[in-house]
């Protein structure tokens, strides 16, 4: 007796149309009878909404593109290029340990280029706050969780400052080694303050985010000014060295020469009329001496005045596209799009919850 191979048990025989559909006019009606739920997480949520967004102090911000000059090859036309070809010397070579414009957000990042903006002056728009920005920052608004986060540490600090001497205030800040509330003021103005560049044109922009309108462009141009002058001091610090060197090797020469030529005057003018060729020979030695003193006092002069133009011609031009302006509007969310975005979100909570959480809240409870 043979089986059929092809038969399959109806009770085991999968549908062929196995589509799941959604009944819109069900769900339709379940909100509908929840509508008074939904009504009571909207009112909650609009004063939830307006809670926090009360909180959340005012932010201002403040943007400045800069245009730094690009590296090129100044060697065939450069002050320093120039003042050697008028002297009579060689073109001078590229200086290729230049700071590179990418590193600007490694610069305002820094420890020491944060704790430099420390004691920048800043007011405020109301002008009744005239101090230092360190000093500002003291006086900044936190949202109330902030202060709920930092009880625990805010007891602790009370606590401890019962059994120890009050700290002096005029410490100077020491970038080695700061104390927890000057680390966290670093942290704080490190994020307010960011600085990004585009590789392909080399433009820096510098964004500062502060409450306050007129301290955030104050601090924003201080920002740039201060960039600028670190990024200067860089590349004409070699220059300046070697500037600095030649100024004492000048003085050193010029003594030489005068000597050298002090003795053969003195001489030349003691044995004018005597006429031994040992007189001769000496006067001679002492003209060549001369002569060379002058000829290595000469080359120094001509390398320093080549080292005073190149500078001037290291020192890097910026041309600041967008400068730094007292900002009328707030930036970030509005208060409005806050309480709109809360609501929504108690709504959605509150009917996903109805909808579908309770009844696998149930199931999970009825398995267990």
């Amino acid at each position: 007796m043979t089986e059929n191979k092809n038969y399959q048990n109806p009770e085991v025989q999968e549908p062929e149309n196995d589509e799941i559909t959604i009944d819109w006019m069900d769900i339709l009606r379940r909100i509908y009878t929840i509508r008074k739920t939904l009504y009571k997480a909207a009112g909650i949520g609009v004063v939830l909404g307006i809670i926090i967004a009360l909180s959340i102090p005012k932010q201002y911000t403040v943007t400045v593109t800069l245009s730094p000059e690009m590296g090129g090859d100044k060697a065939s036309g450069g002050l320093a290029s120039l003042a050697s070809s008028f002297l009579g010397g060689g073109a001078t070579s590229n200086n290729n340990d230049a700071l590179n414009v990418t590193l600007a957000p490694d610069i305002v990042a820094s420890t020491p280029f944060v704790l430099e903006l420390f004691n920048t002056r800043v007011q405020t728009l109301d002008e009744e706050l005239d101090t230092t920005l360190v000093t500002y920052l003291d006086e900044q608004r936190t949202p109330w969780w902030g202060y709920i986060k930092a009880a625990p540490g805010l007891a602790i600090g009370a606590i401890k400052s019962l059994f120890t001497e009050e700290a002096d205030t005029t410490v100077t800040l020491n970038p080695f080694q700061l104390t927890e509330k000057e680390a966290a003021k670093v942290k704080g103005l490190r994020q307010s303050i960011l600085a990004e560049v585009d590789k392909k044109t080399a433009m820096t922009t510098i964004t500062v985010t502060l409450q306050d309108p007129k301290v955030t462009a104050i601090v924003a141009d201080s920002v740039v000014a201060k960039l600028q002058q670190y990024i200067i001091d860089y590349r004409i610090k070699k220059a300046k060295e070697d500037c600095a060197y030649l100024e004492e090797l000048y003085k050193e020469r010029q003594q030489e020469y005068y000597e050298a030529q002090s003795k053969y005057a003195h001489y030349f003018d003691t044995n004018r009329n005597i006429a031994f060729q040992s007189v001769r020979a000496e006067q001679e030695r002492l003209q060549n001496d001369m002569n060379l003193a002058y000829q290595v006092y000469s080359q120094v002069a001509q390398q320093l005045q080549v080292a005073r133009a190149k500078i001037q011609e290291e020192k890097p031009v910026f041309a600041v596209v967008e400068p730094a302006t007292i900002p009328l509007e707030p930036s970030g969310s509005s208060r409005k799009v806050i309480v709109v975005g809360i609501m929504f979100l108690t709504v959605c909570c509150t009917g996903a919850w109805k909808l579908l959480g309770q009844d696998c809240w149930k199931k999970l409870k009825s398995k267990i």
